[in-house]
């Protein structure tokens, strides 16, 4: 039960907000000086806060690691795998070429492909940062406000669908996930004590995040513009307190330039002929919460509400963290929603978004605590968590969830003849299809095709060969995206008919 306090007169007992599991213990550990066999091993007997927790980093561990390598590698890892393979330098040259992603992540995967190349190795940095999230967000939600909240955002993101599926995908969400809530955790430390170490770690942190992704830019952003509204609210007692931010933004400043300026140019580039496919204006926020509820839309009404309450809940316990969270929120969204009319908007790029999403549904536990006053209520809250994505997971890992490119190339070698043509449209879904499928070995001739007038030419040629071979046409649905006058589409129906469907792999042969 948490415990009850005499006012001064001794006349009343009011209730302690903050629930505490651990009840009269009090852990030895207080700092990194402390750090003993003997206080570990004092801690993990009797301290709920880090059995519970390393219980949450176990399961979490099984949830990203388990059947890593199942799944065969769709486009973007396949793309990912396409950069890797290169030089830490050609890497870069890719990047400045145009590849909208940029180069850290891509360098790490270079060193990965040393211990081999498969599914398991391309995806192991992804798993292994989202594993660590899950004890770093039990920090973030503890420096944010106590230690049950940080207990539950750990449960939150270690069973949350969204999380486990891009923990186990070979590119950079997880990992830009892992730096945001680690300069998160400093940013939160140095808006307390405004300590310059923290802050010069929450610059380079930041700066590692955009190294991951250009969109950490966002976050970034907001959590600076934050920082910079409550120093200058009060700026004659906070001058010395915006000093310290300026200094973290000059560090991630520093860091980032090369790709700021690269940033900057691709930007420009990218927004010139605007988007052909993602979501737009308000359906952002939407398709936002609901892939985060795993695409079920009764666990994000549960977990929208539960957002909310906590937001509500930050406002009555200190009005700057509510102010915190809602800021953050309504920056994040507003800048997406204005984007998404410029360049591609998938809400995967707002995975950064779910640390305050996490932070707020465990503030919310408080209010629940406030009407039971009983720490059943926290277990009960875990146990919840669980329950609402049990379902999605189950579905996770009973069958396929990405395009089985590794299933469909051992179809078209038991159907492919030597001789056969192959024509891929999009071209560019040849780097999942040629990860797993050799022409030279089949006999075969590959194409890359983006438009009805390369189709004529591939047919053309086909015709003026051998009668008995075929040309068999692998279209996926990015078709509509990357062809959107739609005239390959229309020349497939005039001149194929189809022959099967492999997860999202359509296949076609001509008439």
């Amino acid at each position: 039960m948490a415990k009850k306090r005499e006012d001064p007169k001794g006349k009343k007992t009011v209730r302690n907000p903050e629930c505490n599991l651990d009840g009269d213990y009090v852990s030895r550990v207080k700092s990194v000086k402390d750090l003993s066999i003997a206080n570990i091993k004092d801690a993990l007997l009797h301290s709920r806060y880090v059995q519970i927790l390393l219980s949450l980093t176990f399961i979490g561990f099984f949830l990203r690691f388990y059947n890593l390598g199942y799944n065969s590698l769709w486009l973007d890892e396949a793309s990912t795998y396409t950069f890797a393979v290169n030089s830490f330098q050609g890497i870069w040259q890719a990047t400045t070429s145009g590849e909208f992603n940029p180069p850290l992540f891509y360098w790490l995967e270079h060193i990965m492909l040393m211990f081999g190349n498969n599914e398991f190795i391309l995806r192991f940095i992804p798993a292994i940062a989202g594993v660590l999230t899950i004890p770093l967000m039990y920090f973030v939600g503890k420096e944010f406000l106590d230690r049950t909240t940080g207990l539950i955002a750990a449960a939150v993101f270690a069973f949350s669908p969204f999380l486990v599926y891009y923990s186990q995908e070979a590119r950079a969400y997880s990992l830009i996930f892992f730096f945001v809530a680690f300069g998160l955790l400093f940013y939160l430390k140095a808006l307390k004590d405004n300590r310059l170490t923290n802050w010069v770690l929450f610059g380079v942190l930041s700066a590692l995040a955009f190294w991951s992704h250009f969109y950490a830019i966002v976050s970034i952003g907001a959590l600076v513009l934050y920082a910079l509204a409550i120093q200058l609210w009060n700026l004659k007692e906070n001058l010395q307190n915006l000093k310290m931010l300026i200094i973290s933004v000059v560090i991630f400043s520093v860091a980032s330039l090369p790709l700021i300026l690269l940033g900057v140019q691709l930007f420009t580039s990218r927004t010139a002929g605007g988007p052909t496919f993602g979501v737009q204006g308000f359906d952002v926020i939407y398709q936002t919460f609901l892939q985060v509820a795993g695409f079920n839309e009764l666990v994000m009404f549960i977990l929208v509400i539960l957002f909310i309450l906590g937001i509500i809940q930050a406002f009555r316990i200190d009005s700057k963290k509510g102010i915190f969270l809602v800021t953050l929120t309504l920056l994040t969204f507003l800048i997406s929603m204005v984007l998404s009319y410029r360049i591609p908007m998938i809400p995967r790029y707002l995975i950064f978004f779910t640390a305050v999403f996490v932070l707020g549904i465990a503030v919310s536990y408080r209010i629940f605590y406030s009407l039971v006053n009983h720490r059943g209520i926290v277990y009960g809250f875990l146990i919840v968590l669980i329950v609402i994505n049990m379902p999605v997971l189950a579905s996770f890992y009973s069958g396929y969830v990405k395009d089985d490119w590794r299933g469909f190339s051992q179809t078209m070698q038991q159907t492919a003849k030597p001789g056969d043509f192959i024509v891929l449209v999009p071209g560019y879904i040849a780097q999942p299809f040629d990860y797993y499928y050799t022409n030279s070995t089949a006999g075969t001739f590959e194409f890359g095709a983006n438009d009805a007038q390369t189709l004529n030419v591939i047919n053309m040629q086909k015709n003026a060969g051998k009668t008995n071979v075929s040309a068999y046409y692998i279209v996926t649905g990015d078709i509509y995206s990357a062809i959107p006058s739609g005239d390959a589409l229309a020349w497939l129906k005039d001149h194929t008919k189809p022959v099967g469907r492999d997860t999202g792999i359509n296949l076609f042969i001509s008439n």
